[in-house]
């Protein structure tokens, strides 16, 4: 991508997070449900300690910050941030319900953070870093202002094939002509960061020293097509946006596609789909 193509996409991106923020909210049980293998990966790695200080970018609802403001304690401190403000409410909101104290809520870029250098022990970004449109530049800011021996734990889709509660909506949309082919990689996407060596050199290249990778499985269960279709619609960015504007014969073709899809993962009282992301720890 051009630089002002680049700048297109962050536009974009910005109007998609705002637009999808509220229904992101309703789906956060059904987000956590699906990710709570990575959540757990990611905060095991940190191995966070009292009185640090965590970054979390692209923090969406908040709740794998939450959770480690909860493990550094009083002490300590969490900064929750997001590019769309509405998200970053979404985040307060959670936090309050939550009660938890020791957290401070920015909007922020990820490409230029408003932090100083060395100013945190630990960052985590989950599902992010992939969409971002510079990514290298993302890691570079987050090395900047992790202190020394500071660690960054993410997590990034892993391939296509691997993730068919993604890929079965978007194959009929763009079958249908609803949205456009997506751009192979290093174009940003969901799937754009899908390779161990691709995350590993883009860490390395911001100034990680360290950095190691593995294979996270989960599962995403959801009752019927319907119940599957509602929480795509709610929560998959520019997909499900896409998938709200449907009506009418349109939405009946995708309904029917996704239908056919599914039978493979058909499970008592529903379906059962796997999901695997490629998370990094590194320092």
């Amino acid at each position: 991508m051009t630089t002002g193509t680049l700048d297109d996409y962050r536009q974009t991106l910005y109007r998609i997070a705002e637009a999808i923020a509220p229904t992101w909210e309703r789906r956060r049980a059904d987000i956590e449900q699906m990710a709570a293998p990575v959540r757990e990966w990611m905060l095991r790695e940190l191995r966070l300690r009292s009185g640090d200080t965590v970054l979390e970018l692209a923090a969406g609802a908040g709740d794998t910050g939450f959770e480690a403001a909860g493990i550094v304690g009083a002490t300590g401190r969490l900064i929750t941030t997001d590019l769309s403000p509405t998200m970053v409410d979404v985040a307060r909101r959670r936090g309050a319900e939550l009660g938890v104290a020791n957290v401070e809520y920015r909007v922020m870029d990820a490409e230029q953070l408003t932090l100083d250098d060395d100013a945190v022990d630990a960052v985590v970004c989950r599902f992010s870093y992939m969409l971002m449109a510079d990514p290298a530049a993302a890691l570079a800011e987050t090395r900047r202002v992790l202190r020394p021996g500071g660690r960054l734990a993410l997590a990034v889709w892993d391939a296509p094939e691997r993730n068919p509660f993604l890929t079965l909506v978007a194959g009929s949309l763009v079958q249908h002509g609803h949205v456009d082919p997506p751009e192979p990689p290093p174009a940003p996407g969901p799937f754009s960061m899908a390779s161990a060596q691709r995350v590993q050199a883009l860490a390395h290249g911001a100034g990680f020293a360290t950095v190691r990778t593995e294979e996270v499985a989960g599962r995403a269960v959801f009752p019927s097509v319907d119940a599957y279709l509602n929480v795509i619609a709610d929560t998959a960015g520019p997909f499900g946006l896409t998938l709200q504007s449907l009506s009418g014969p349109d939405r009946a073709a995708v309904r029917a596609d996704v239908e056919d899809g599914l039978q493979r993962f058909a499970a008592a009282g529903g379906y059962e789909l796997p999901c695997v992301a490629l998370c990094a720890v590194a320092e």
